[in-house]
């Protein structure tokens, strides 16, 4: 007998026994399958990301049902593992458990999971508001007793810093590993002093997990590279929306070209050419397939 293929859970903790894992954030399939092509081990799908890409702000608007389509479309158009931001886990311990079943069967790695009250606010902005500590430790509890493969990875975010203090969100953060989480994600931390703070204070405390730095674009947080998040403690670093901020920039350009010269003549250059695109969604593999099958089908005809 063959062995069993392991999980993409599974591959993910192997993965982040090794090394610090750079994840950047995909918005749609396209996106995920250039992250694995340019090398990456694993990606993100970030809720900013989705709702953006379907036109909405990140302030929890997508139901389980939409993120968990669009979450298993990237997760199935690629071999690496990926981790989805599921927000405040769309709502009380129960339905929590049910998003964890159904994330875990569509081939997900992983969930991070947040401690906003609804309707939440993206990490950066002003006047978030928070869950208490014990609502957010049973939403973790939930999640790590419904998960089936025990590799399943569950990321605890805390907002505490901008609302409580960073020594209320080690406290918060002490909690929730206690009840499950595998890593946690203080947001919107503002400088790397404040990053090794929360780190050490976090070890002090008995708290022992990798920790996830959120390297967004024009928030709170400085411009750290991944080497330097590592120096900090910090073993995930999430680029989430960084992929989706260029590709609308680039259109925006593209789409004032257009208005004013009528023509796309002098982007071809910034464009992915015909060929590079059908090399992407591997084009010929699928060509190869249906020939495969028509050949098939001629000698049945034959026989």
């Amino acid at each position: 007998m063959q062995p069993l293929p392991i999980s993409k859970a599974r591959r993910f903790r192997e993965l982040l026994d090794r090394q610090t894992l750079v994840l950047p954030g995909a918005f749609n399939a396209l996106t995920a399958m250039q992250i694995e092509r340019a090398g990456f081990p694993a990606l993100y799908v970030s809720g900013a990301g989705l709702s953006a890409a379907r036109g909405l702000p990140d302030i929890g608007l997508l139901s389980l049902t939409e993120v968990l389509s669009d979450a298993a479309t990237i997760a199935n158009a690629v071999t690496i593992p990926a981790i989805v931001d599921v927000d405040t886990g769309f709502g009380p311990p129960l339905v929590v458990i049910k998003a964890v079943k159904e994330f875990e069967q569509a081939g997900l790695a992983g969930i991070q999971i947040e401690d906003q009250e609804l309707p939440k606010k993206c990490g950066h902005l002003p006047g978030k508001r928070l869950v208490s500590t014990s609502d957010m430790v049973n939403k973790i509890c939930a999640a790590s007793d419904a998960r089936r493969d025990h590799d399943f990875f569950i990321i605890a975010r805390t907002d505490a810093r901008a609302v409580e203090g960073l020594d209320a969100a080690v406290r918060r953060a002490r909690a929730y590993i206690d009840a499950g989480a595998d890593a946690i994600f203080p947001e919107a931390l503002e400088s790397a002093d404040e990053f090794r703070t929360f780190a050490r204070q976090l070890i002090k405390a008995g708290g022992k997990a990798p920790l996830v730095a959120n390297m967004t674009e024009f928030g709170k947080t400085p411009y750290l590279s991944v080497s330097e998040f590592e120096e900090l403690g910090y073993r995930l670093v999430l680029f989430p929306v960084t992929a989706l901020r260029i590709a609308t920039k680039a259109i925006d350009q593209l789409l004032a070209e257009l208005r004013n010269r009528g023509s796309q003549r002098d982007l071809l250059e910034q464009m992915q050419t015909r060929q590079q695109l059908y090399d992407l969604l591997r084009y010929a593999e699928y060509e190869q397939r249906d020939r495969h099958f028509h050949s098939t089908d001629d000698d049945h005809a034959d026989s």
